[in-house]
């Protein structure tokens, strides 16, 4: 009788415990599903979203030392709309015919570039240590504990009730208003819509205004929980809450919430009843240890993969929209002969001119910089196999590329390896990785892989890397994870000219691999697929087999260069390099330039490594106009993250990016002088 009695304590403690931040998910959830419903998008930008609203609340009450009301109204009910409709008006209105694919791209791009705009823009900056304030005096340290069981604090009492508020307005506004039947049909065809009078820009417009108040308030209510107000925070916090959209499958508002106040007491009472078990069965320690931290992403991903309804989901077509016409071929494969010959003479006389300056001239900070470039490049050479030849949008290849590093640490590290046979390893491992993760997120579409292979990399970085035997375990934080530089006879890749030889030696095999992939049957596989999955089929093309084949070689690719990455660093630096976050920004550059070509990968990795010396802090000009730099520069670093992520707008309208747009509109135009010239010559010679 005292056991169950107890046991019916913790499990009220825990429902009490779990709801509040379960009341956050489910906020969170409800913005998802209002976004989703009416415009399609997946916004992940909302934890970019609520960052903006909690730090811009902080900054007016802490800063400015404003009261309650007047700092919420700015950061809820003025800036959080706002920002909902200057996506909406100058982004998100242009792409109703874009695939899913493109918008999430794009809202990836916002959820890198946002925070950045923010803090420069503001002046903020964190603080470590410094709690938030909520919205309700004494939230933190006035408490109620009606059953006696688990105190709730009035923060944690008006999450709940601001959940249970938003929830019931938005399904009344659904179910019983004319402006909710008109969001619901803006959904299905704008076009449609407007022939009945309905305006669907401006409904489209309120939509994310309301979506992304929610977003803004979530962030005001969460932001108390956290220690220092920081960007990263607020996207895990996303991530978590993605689980309960998807338990709604996007479209179903009680779902969500329900979704999200499940989720918030599933986590609680698994903290609560996991550590009594281990208590009792020693095995289970382990997963106390590694799962707990993870077991948001572990539901994300079992929601996802497991779900029947998630995998038969289709997006909705407006029935109105033209048929999208084919990704455009490549401009090498449109170039005049003679042009083809001048740009190849050029290109290789351009790199031999910057390798011999860099390999004569460079001090050691540069050198560092352009052979790391060299090295980013391979790994972005991944994206280009699964998102430019598969079409696919794969989150976590700074989980495959940190696959590669810790091989070469452990290998090197316990059995004395050579570090480059072991770099051939970790290569091997990341690609049985990405073949046996391929199997169950790639019958999921568009945005559900994007967000099953994202969960894939948290789960990868909460717990995976916590093994000894993976990550180093606890000894790594204090000691690091050393790699050696390796040795080859006479040479001794310790010297970093050396070294730098070694990467492009690298980059260029990756890169003749990557062609013969191209044209080779996977990738013709591949083309056809992209163009009409059932076409394909209907000729013998496996998609299975043709899209397990790129997640592999993929991952392969990426193993490999995250192995050179630890190599050339003498050290893993897992969190700088290879943490999902950073992912993330590999993932809008490369598609921002050109995910489809080698040198899209190259430019990619030059602009990650480089942009910051040679432009934002003013090196090129200092090269060119002998020592003067212009006074606004050297300018934060953080416009990089600015820059690179909006550049990632330009997706919907050139999916190839801007190198390959760029290089099509000069090709054009050569090819049109070159044909002139032709015909004028062809003229002279038949005129009498």
């Amino acid at each position: 009788m005292l056991l169950a009695a107890s046991t019916g304590e913790d499990l009220l403690r825990a429902v009490l415990q779990g709801a509040p931040p379960g009341s956050v998910y489910a906020l969170i959830a409800l913005g998802f599903v209002l976004t989703y419903k009416t415009s399609g998008v997946f916004n992940l930008a909302f934890g970019a979203q609520a960052y903006v609203s909690a730090a811009m609340y902080f900054q007016a009450r802490n800063e400015w030392e404003w009261q309650v009301v007047p700092a919420l109204i700015l950061a809820v009910f003025i800036l959080a709309p706002l920002i909902g409709l200057v996506l909406e008006r100058l982004i998100f209105r242009h792409l109703s015919n874009s695939s899913a694919v493109a918008k999430l791209v794009i809202a990836i791009g916002l959820t890198v570039a946002l925070p950045s705009l923010f803090e420069l823009v503001t002046g903020f900056s964190a603080v470590a240590g410094r709690t938030p304030t909520g919205i309700i005096p004494g939230g933190s340290s006035v408490f109620y504990d009606p059953f006696g069981i688990y105190p709730l604090s009035r923060d944690e009492l008006a999450q709940m009730a601001v959940a249970l508020f938003g929830m019931a307005a938005l399904g009344a506004l659904f179910r019983f208003s004319s402006l909710g039947l008109a969001l619901r049909a803006v959904v299905e065809s704008p076009r449609m819509t407007e022939l009945s009078g309905i305006n669907a820009d401006r409904v489209s417009a309120f939509a994310w205004a309301l979506s992304s108040l929610f977003a803004g308030m979530a962030g005001v209510l969460i932001a108390p929980r956290f220690n220092t107000l920081m960007a990263p925070d607020f996207f895990h916090l996303v991530i978590v809450a993605i689980a309960a959209a998807a338990i709604g499958r996007l479209a179903s508002l009680p779902r969500a919430l329900l979704g999200g106040l499940g989720l918030g007491i599933f986590i609680a009472l698994f903290n609560t009843f996991l550590p009594r078990w281990t208590a009792d069965h020693g095995w289970l320690r382990p997963f106390q240890e590694n799962l707990t931290p993870s077991m948001p992403f572990v539901i994300l991903f079992g929601v996802l993969v497991c779900w029947p309804a998630i995998r038969r989901e289709h997006r909705v077509v407006d029935p109105l929209s033209g048929v999208d016409p084919p990704p455009p071929g490549l401009a090498a494969l449109t170039r005049n002969r003679r042009l083809t010959l001048i740009t190849r003479v050029f290109s290789v006389s351009l790199l031999c001119v910057i390798g011999v300056t860099v390999l004569l001239r460079a001090d050691v900070r540069w050198l560092f910089l352009v052979t790391q470039a060299v090295i980013l490049a391979i790994i972005y050479l991944s994206i280009t196999v699964v998102t430019g030849f598969a079409g696919q949008i794969s989150l976590c290849q700074g989980a495959f590329a940190a696959v590669g590093a810790f091989t070469v640490f452990q290998l090197a590290d316990r059995y004395d390896l050579s570090v480059l046979a072991a770099a051939l390893v970790g290569a091997a491992l990341a690609a049985v990785v990405g073949a046996v993760l391929s199997l169950p997120v790639l019958r999921l579409g568009g945005v559900w892989l994007a967000i099953a292979t994202l969960a894939f990399a948290f789960f990868f970085d909460a717990v995976m890397v916590k093994f000894s035997w993976i990550g180093g375990g606890g000894t790594s934080l204090f000691q690091g994870t050393r790699v050696p530089r390796p040795t080859i006879g006479p040479w001794d890749f310790a010297d970093d000219r050396l070294f730098l030889v070694l990467a492009v030696v690298a980059f260029t095999v990756v890169s003749f691999l990557v062609i013969q992939l191209r044209e080779g049957t996977t990738g013709r596989m591949l083309h056809a697929l992209r163009g009409s999955e059932m076409a394909a089929e209907s000729i013998g093309i496996s998609p299975v087999r043709a899209r397990v084949t790129a997640f592999a070689v993929s991952a392969a690719i990426a193993g490999f260069g995250g192995a050179l990455l630890a190599i050339h660093q003498e050290n893993v630096n897992y969190q700088n390099n290879f943490s999902p976050t950073a992912a993330l920004f590999w993932l809008v550059l490369v598609v921002s330039l050109s995910a489809r070509t080698i040198e899209g990968a190259a430019y990619s990795g030059a602009a990650f490594s480089l942009f910051d010396s040679l432009v934002l802090r003013g090196e090129v000009f200092r090269w060119i106009f002998r020592g003067w730099v212009p006074g606004i520069l050297p300018i934060s670093p953080k416009w990089r993250f600015v820059l690179f992520g909006l550049a990632s707008i330009q997706f919907s309208r050139h999916p190839e990016g801007l190198v390959e747009y760029g290089k099509r509109r000069a090709t054009r135009r050569f090819n049109e002088r070159f044909d002139r010239r032709e015909r004028d010559r062809a003229s002279q010679e038949t005129s009498p």
